[in-house]
């Protein structure tokens, strides 16, 4: 077809609708050093994937990277061609996801971010820069206070003119406080669904293939609230539970409990708790294909061993 005959850039253009930027934290962010594009970049892929990877070349950073974004601002491939080109393109080297930690001190959550290379790159490259770019991420130490002394005692040149002595204040003799009135009782607050609840009953609305009975948000509801203790919100847990569907889901309650209890995230490290001298991992590498968070030598190209082992799509 005549679109097939357009450059990469141009082909992110053909898209009628604007493409989304991802929460403040999440999406596309460019690795440094990039060339300047070439009418020749991504030639050597197939041509699903050379589109998708024209199409992502050319948004902006900060762009929303989940498949169901991609497959809705771009015309010609839906969210399961979506899914199998981005997971290429990592084994391909151009890309890798990861979760970092973003925020300090008590208010820190875990957010996803997709690195992105124009240039494909090998894995000993991509861990050597995401080691870096963990290394950067890390709090740096605020500077000490200055002793209490500093500001005590003001310079015999800026020693302000002596003032006239003030009579002494007479005492006042405490005054008998009023007693408080009574306060009327707080009147009952309506139940509200937790935050776990609501993102359970939304997963239908985000794919059909995991629409959930009110019964089985209320079964899934104490699984679904511990990954919110652990630091993410609802959007996080969202893209843990759609990522990487199959063609079809005979059994969406026991798809989603069995998720919920194999992806779920690491918890956070309190603070008081840390060990002195021991790194907090502040960046963790997630699979391309099923998004499941580990260590960088459990993975290559950008695979865990199952979805290594299962070959590609």
């Amino acid at each position: 077809m005549a679109v097939s005959n357009l450059s990469p850039a141009l082909r992110a253009s053909a898209s009628s609708r604007a493409h989304p930027k991802a929460k403040p934290g999440y999406g596309k962010r460019s690795v440094p050093d990039q060339r300047p594009p070439h009418e020749g970049d991504f030639a050597l892929l197939p041509e699903r994937e050379w589109h998708i990877a024209g199409y992502v070349d050319a948004l902006p950073e900060g762009a929303a990277m989940d498949i169901k974004s991609l497959a809705r601002s771009q015309p010609l491939y839906g969210q399961m061609a979506v899914g199998s080109a981005l997971r290429a393109l990592g084994v391909a080297g151009h890309l890798r996801h990861v979760r970092c930690l973003s925020g300090e001190g008590g208010q820190v959550r875990w957010v996803t971010r997709t690195f992105w290379s124009r240039v494909a790159r090998d894995n000993e490259w991509w861990d050597a820069f995401l080691t870096t770019e963990e290394r950067c991420s890390a709090p740096q130490e605020a500077a000490a206070p200055p002793p209490p002394w500093v500001h005590a005692v003001p310079a015999a040149s800026e020693a302000p003119a002596s003032a006239p002595a003030q009579p002494p204040i007479a005492a006042v003799p405490q005054q008998r406080t009023a007693e408080p009135e009574p306060q009327p009782e707080p009147e009952a607050t309506v139940d509200r669904p937790s935050p776990a609840l609501l993102a359970l009953a939304r997963l239908g609305r985000t794919d059909s293939r995991l629409a959930l009975s009110a019964a089985d948000c209320a079964a899934l509801e104490q699984a679904a609230a511990e990954w919110f203790a652990r630091g993410v919100d609802a959007d996080y847990l969202t893209r843990a539970l759609t990522a990487g569907l199959p063609a079809s889901v005979d059994s969406p309650f026991g798809f989603v409990r069995r998720r919920l209890r194999d992806k779920i995230p690491p918890r956070l490290p309190a603070a008081v708790l840390a060990v002195p001298g021991t790194p907090v991992r502040r960046l963790i590498i997630e699979c391309t294909e099923c998004g499941v968070p580990g260590r960088p030598e459990a993975f290559r190209d950008g695979l865990c061993r199952p979805c290594r082992q299962l070959g590609p799509v």
